[in-house]
């Protein structure tokens, strides 16, 4: 679909008509001249957009746009819902003769975001700064509706901007999930989301099969107004509130998660079989002989990078990364990749995993299991001492895993600590301690560049048969594992710096500087521990943030600041264009290490082998087809991995509030990891975080310092902040609440 302008014969009397100055049309006629394949709907807005606000316009008809810009019979329709939603997004608007025109007021465009207290705020598409929305000025909208938001009160020194939904162009969710509560002839769903916004009304008509306390997936009918409650109809029931795994599987219904492959999906993967095809050997280099190893945790199925490490004469380095070459089998179109392409990445939730890929592959065939035959694409690597890669080599491989090792056994190899372990490996010593020496110098260089180091300990969470926790603790992260994360992003760069100056269509990774703004607000903080990160507006350098994470190495406050500084950097994310990853302080930075799992993976696998068939002599076609398919696949894997990290995380605070249920009571040591208006939150060494309110406090009534985020007591001016220990009884947890509640010990 391609809007042109009318020819002069036809337009010249309308435009005089209407007074539009012929300039318009010139300016429509040369935008759309050298497109060949016509413009996205969204260009096509823009088009019809920029007619109406061009100072020379004057009040049109639908039919009398469709003449100024030449379209054709069979696409009047498309103008016509064009206008329709550029008018319900209230950008134009009709008068009394059904004339389009421009919106002299300025109207925003963003997502919805309530708190459980009723007001919310509204972020607009590439602004930093979000608008307050009061109750009253909610226009009853929900958690994650998208809104059309007018500003009533500018923002300044102190507040945020105010605004007011004036209407809701899209509700988020049409289900919801939550726990049924029977009353008699009536009944109510309080959904999981807490901040949803609702509780949602069922008529007795509608309860189905379901009973009190019953986990339920609910439809919503009718959407609250005027202060009236949703009104639902259940559509499944999930079993009760304390049957085992009905919490995992109410995630997954909550976010809508596809946790089964449809039949088509899993027969194409069967096709692939489970030995590679002998007819492409020939096309591949053999490094089936070769001595390499995977090394992974000691639950891992998905076995996508295998390395090897060996000395040159020159006292250089070679390191050879084989990556899973998935895209042998998952084609461009079919069936499979269809199906990765909605999960876009696979999320690994407590006691289950819903991977992108169905198990013959992510298991079997793409899987690089020891003593089998598989296919690889591989980068070659020669690093100097110093950790530059003085050369690389990328091509296409067939490998067979010498040894399937774990991050355990490797440590144990290298510190020498488990006789039994060191004897079974002993012919492969060597091989891991030059591994250890190549990672070493790849750090070190990392943190000259000002590589962040961050230190977050993350949740080792361990299940009984039924899926109810049985231990919490801190996951402990060995150099092996460092090993392993020290060469996958070292291929990263270096495939993302070779494809970039090819210029070739590709998905990048990216991580931009984080907001000065908030930079200043983290001084703010670090200022009571003497420490401050130099920058301004236009200078922002990650080294100046590695030398605080330096600073505080091994001291109290290292966990705190560590998630301080995670928190005031932005989002990573993916796109079409390279713009560099501040965090890891690298130009160039792509995901090529892990294609069973993340979609991005594979589209520059596929990407790769086309340059790799080709001699690197692509033609504009290809480029012009990926391109395109870069940047809608770059986005739409963005939202997806967005999802599949709310879902792991709400996992994790399901199964700590769980844990702590049963431990109310009892008394431990934690660390202050934040200090709000309401209370403070408590983190504990097994990682579980939870709330002390002012009332848990003792009797000391407390003024919060929003400025250095600190409690300060009325009377013994007691004072607690970021970072102190403080010693605390769990006075409360719930698991369909997802919060734990302390009390000061």
């Amino acid at each position: 679909m391609t809007f042109l302008i009318c020819k002069n014969t036809l337009h010249t009397n309308l435009l005089h008509k209407k007074t539009l100055h012929r300039k318009i049309a010139q300016q429509f006629l040369a935008s759309t001249k050298n497109s060949k394949k016509g413009f996205l709907m969204k260009e096509q807005e823009l088009k019809v957009l920029n007619l109406i606000k061009d100072k020379d316009y004057a009040p049109m008809r639908a039919k009398e746009i469709a003449m100024v810009m030449r379209v054709p019979k069979s696409e009047y329709n498309e103008l016509l819902n064009i206008l329709g939603k550029l008018e319900m997004e209230m950008k134009i608007q009709k008068n009394r003769k059904n004339q389009y025109r421009p919106v002299e007021e300025v109207y925003y465009d963003g997502i919805y975001r309530k708190n459980q207290k009723g007001f919310g705020f509204v972020k607009i598409e590439d602004q930093e700064d979000e608008i307050y929305i009061s109750k009253d000025k909610s226009l009853n909208a929900l958690n994650g509706d998208r809104v059309l938001v007018k500003i009533i009160e500018e923002k300044n020194k102190l507040k945020k901007a105010e605004g007011k939904v004036v209407k809701i162009l899209k509700h988020e969710k049409d289900t919801i999930v939550g726990r049924f509560e029977y009353n008699k002839n009536f009944g109510f769903v309080v959904p999981d989301d807490k901040n949803f916004g609702t509780d949602i009304f069922i008529s007795k008509k509608n309860f189905g099969k379901a009973r009190n306390n019953h986990k339920v997936l609910v439809k919503i009918i009718k959407y609250p107004e005027k202060g009236k409650k949703a009104e639902g109809k259940i559509l499944e029931v999930l079993g009760n509130v304390n049957e085992a795994g009905v919490d995992m599987l109410s995630l997954i219904k909550e976010y809508k998660l596809p946790s089964t492959f449809p039949e088509a999906v899993v027969e194409e993967a069967k096709k692939c079989g489970n030995k590679i095809d002998e007819k492409d050997i020939i096309r591949r280099r053999d490094l089936r002989k070769d001595t390499i190893f995977t090394i992974d945790g000691e639950d891992a199925k998905d076995l996508d990078d295998a390395v090897r490490v060996t000395k040159l004469e020159n006292g250089n380095y070679k390191l050879d990364v084989h990556i899973a070459d998935v895209s042998y089998y998952v084609r461009p179109d079919s069936i499979l990749d269809r199906e990765a392409l909605i999960r876009g990445t696979s999320i690994y939730m407590l006691g289950r995993v819903i991977p992108m890929l169905p198990r013959e592959l992510s298991n079997g065939i793409c899987s690089l299991n020891a003593g089998e035959d598989r296919f690889t694409l591989s980068c070659s690597m020669e690093i100097d001492n110093k950790g530059n890669v003085i050369s690389s080599d990328v091509y296409k491989a067939v490998i067979n895993v010498t040894e399937r090792m774990t991050y355990k056994n490797v440590q144990k190899i290298l510190d020498n600590s488990d006789e039994e372990i060191v004897n079974r490996y002993k012919n492969y010593i060597d091989e891991f301690k030059l591994m250890e020496e190549l990672a070493l110098i790849l750090k070190n260089k990392r943190l000259e560049k000002g590589y962040l180091n961050l230190d977050i300990p993350e949740s080792k969470i361990e299940l009984d048969i039924d899926g109810r926790v049985t231990n919490i603790e801190k996951y402990e992260n060995t150099f092996a594992n460092e090993i392993i994360e020290q060469f996958m992003l070292t291929a990263n760069e270096t495939i993302a710096e070779k494809f970039f100056w090819l210029d070739a269509p590709f998905i990048y990774r990216v991580h931009e500087k984080p907001d000065y703004e908030k930079v200043k607000e983290l001084n703010k903080f670090l200022f009571n521990f003497g420490l401050k990160i130099k920058a301004n507006k236009d200078n922002m350098y990650p080294k100046e943030f590695a030398k605080v994470l330096e600073e505080i190495k091994g001291k109290d406050e290292e966990k705190v600041i560590s998630n301080l500084i995670l928190r005031t950097l932005k989002v990573a994310r993916y796109e079409s264009e390279n713009q560099g990853h501040f965090g890891i302080a690298s130009k160039y930075y792509c995901h090529f290490t892990s294609p069973i799992r993340r979609y991005p993976d594979l589209f520059i696998h596929r990407v790769i082998s086309k340059y790799l068939e080709n001699n690197y002599d692509v033609d504009n076609k290809f480029i012009e087809d990926y391109s395109k398919q870069a940047e809608e696949r770059a986005k739409q894997s963005s939202e997806r991995e967005n999802i599949a990290t709310k879902v792991e995380r709400e996992s994790e605070d399901i199964k700590k509030a769980e844990y702590m249920e049963s431990r109310i009571g009892e008394e431990y040591e934690g660390i202050i990891s934040s200090v709000t208006s309401f209370g403070i939150f408590v983190e504990l060494e097994n990682t579980v975080e939870g709330l002390i309110r002012f009332d848990d406090l003792g009797d000391e009534y407390f003024i919060y310092d929003e400025e250095r985020k600190m409690l300060i007591g009325e009377h013994t001016k007691t004072t607690y902040k970021i970072g102190d220990k403080i010693n605390i009884r769990v006075k409360d947890a719930s698991k369909l609440l997802r919060t734990v509640d302390f009390e000061k010990a």
